[in-house]
């Protein structure tokens, strides 16, 4: 009875309590969108505003000069500060707009009259302006032009009031050097801010009237830019912080080079577009001389091969690809005894005219030996090892010289370096020749060897292959690998080959014959940090501007110049944390990712 006597007396209490769900909890807590792009606080004064920690000052156009240049614009768009613009462009009725101007011309041939009749002097200025609205209503009336009310209104920011200040004199120093006028928006700042927004509110409704040739000129869309449909993410437009990106198998040729100084962020900016290539079904193949590329590889289920005189990897310089039905085996072979001769002419430290058509005529011959001619189908046929070579070039008149050179490839030091047969397989989409641990004097050979090798596969079956060849002056040493280089800048793009390559030595590999002549057969250039002593060759072979050549040699790492076709932009290459990871070259990094990855396997073993 107690507890129906208290529930009666207190009725209207426990009535009045409604329940709140968690999902009612959950509703009155949720953000809306309006809610997380919002500032903190806002505070509106008659000159600007005050948003969170930032400021923000609103200006609209009030006039323009009588003629405005295409790309006035440009400087103010690609200026390196935070600023909104908003352009409102409200067309006019062509037949209100000729009442208007009816009106407006006989008034100026009202008071050019009336100074005539008074015998004043010719007002240059009436004139000027009867002939520009003669001509205006003349192509108004053809519909050659038409006629816009426009505003222009920016919205600068600043972290202090004395920054925006300074922001302020800058910008309207630009715009009035060019006679384009601004006033702030005082007392309107709200106004001014929201009209800059991407709402499409003209709430400060200040226009000026332009026809279509000077309205023009003030669209923004006037900085280079490189971003296409489809490609890789390159870097970020440092001019406009648009996105570059970019496909090379869209151009005429498929061919890249890199130059940059040691630590500039080039082999960095490469393995960020290999790796983004990677998702774009393109196989890649690289050379490797420093072994950066392995971890790489390995992170994407690619293989890496170690080209050394210890290595378990050989690549026999004899082989030839498969002939393939539109091809003719006298054609392919003919081709593979000119590689090899000038393979030949490197690993023996030249070649006297006769020692060369000696040579010529003992490798035609060691293919013979194997029923390898240019009038049969040596399809699966094994072919020659060097030692094959040195049997029948020893039985030659005039041979002893060469017999002798070649003997540290067959039985000397070197002799496990390339006189076995070929047991390597690059069926895979990633794959690393990495030759770090060959000797200096040996490298020119060893990537000779395996670009030759490479070109057969390219050859023999047509895929979308980038090649990279990095730290490319060790190939432009020599003519005859340079030489090697520049046939496959010029007939990669019939095989859907792209090739690219890296270098720190740009003097060096522009020295070459073949460097110049590779750099024009490269349709994209990626020039970052340049030093001093190379900044001059590359301002002249790049036709760079004073500003551009300073860009270069103050770019921080990963910055520089991104050439495409007939454009350039500056860049800033920029990768996500876990793309990052997997392609840093930074020993720091490497050494803290393999101390986590040890710490991780010893807490997996002790578990």
């Amino acid at each position: 009875m107690a507890l129906l006597d208290f529930l009666s007396r207190n009725k209207k209490e426990t009535t009045a309590i409604t329940p709140v769900l968690p999902k009612d909890i959950y509703a009155q807590g949720a953000l809306d969108l309006a809610d997380a792009i919002a500032p903190a606080a806002l505070k509106v004064s008659s000159k600007e505003i005050e948003l969170g920690e930032k400021f923000s000052r609103s200006f609209y156009t009030i006039s323009y000069p009588r003629f405005l240049s295409d790309g006035w614009f440009m400087e103010i768009i690609n200026l390196s500060r935070e600023l909104d613009v908003g352009l409102f462009v409200h067309p006019i009725e062509t037949g209100s707009a000729l009442r208007g101007f009816q009106k407006k011309v006989a008034e100026v041939q009202s008071q050019i009259s009336e100074r005539e009749e008074k015998g004043l002097v010719r007002d240059p200025l009436l004139d000027t302006a009867y002939q520009d609205l003669e001509t205006l209503r003349d192509n108004l009336q053809q519909a050659q032009e038409k006629l816009f009310d426009v505003g222009l209104y920016l919205t600068l920011y600043g972290n202090t009031k004395e920054e925006l200040d300074k922001i302020e004199g800058e910008v309207r120093g630009i715009l009035d050097a060019k006679l384009v006028y601004t006033k702030p928006a005082l007392f309107q700042q709200e106004q001014g801010f929201r009209s800059t927004l991407p709402l499409a509110l003209d709430e400060l409704s200040v226009n000026s009237k332009l026809n279509s040739g000077p309205l023009s000129s003030i669209f923004p869309f006037v900085s280079f830019d490189l971003t296409s449909d489809r490609g890789i993410l390159f870097g970020i437009n440092r001019h406009n912080s648009s996105l570059i990106l970019f496909d090379r198998f869209s151009l005429e040729n498929y061919n890249s080079v890199v130059f940059a100084k040691s630590g500039s962020g080039k082999s960095y900016a490469v393995k960020l577009e290999i790796l983004r290539s990677l998702m774009f079904d393109t196989d890649v193949i690289v050379i490797d001389p420093e072994q950066e590329y392995s971890y790489l590889a390995e992170a994407t289920g690619g293989r890496t091969f170690n080209i050394s005189l210890s290595s378990e990897h050989h690549i026999n310089p004899f082989d030839l690809p498969p002939v393939k039905d539109d091809e003719e085996p006298g054609d392919i072979l003919r081709s593979n005894i000119i590689n090899l001769v000038g393979l030949f002419r490197l690993m023996l430290g030249g070649l006297t005219p006769e020692e060369d058509a000696i040579v010529d005529r003992a490798i035609t011959e060691t293919y013979a030996l194997k029923d390898i001619t240019g009038d049969s189908d040596f399809t699966g046929v094994e072919p020659p090892l060097l030692s094959d070579f040195e049997q029948v070039l020893s039985g030659m008149e005039g041979s002893e010289s060469i017999v002798t050179r070649l003997s540290k490839y067959t039985h000397g030091t070197w002799a496990g370096f390339i006189n076995r047969p070929t047991n390597i397989d690059i069926n895979k989409q990633f794959i690393v020749f990495s030759v770090r641990d060959m000797e200096d004097e040996l490298k020119p050979i060893a990537m000779y060897i395996i670009t030759h090798y490479i070109w057969n596969a390219v050859r023999h079956e047509l895929k979308k292959r980038l090649l990279v060849i990095d730290e490319a002056w060790w190939m432009m040493k020599s003519e005859d690998t340079a030489s090697f280089l520049y046939s496959m800048a010029k007939r990669g793009r019939k095989y859907f080959l792209g090739l690219a390559t890296i270098t720190q030595d740009v003097e060096d590999f522009l020295s070459s014959p073949y460097g110049r002549p590779i750099l024009t057969n490269s349709s994209i250039q990626l020039l970052l940090k340049q030093s001093p002593t190379t900044i001059n060759v590359l301002k002249d072979t790049f036709n760079l501007t004073d500003q551009e050549k300073f860009l270069l040699l103050e770019s921080g790492v990963g910055e520089g110049l991104f050439f495409a076709g007939l454009k350039h932009v500056a860049i800033k290459i920029v990768a996500s944390y876990t793309e990052d990871q997997i392609i840093t070259s930074d020993p720091s990094q490497l050494l803290a990712i393999k101390r986590e990855k040890d710490r991780l396997e010893s807490t997996g073993t002790s578990a």
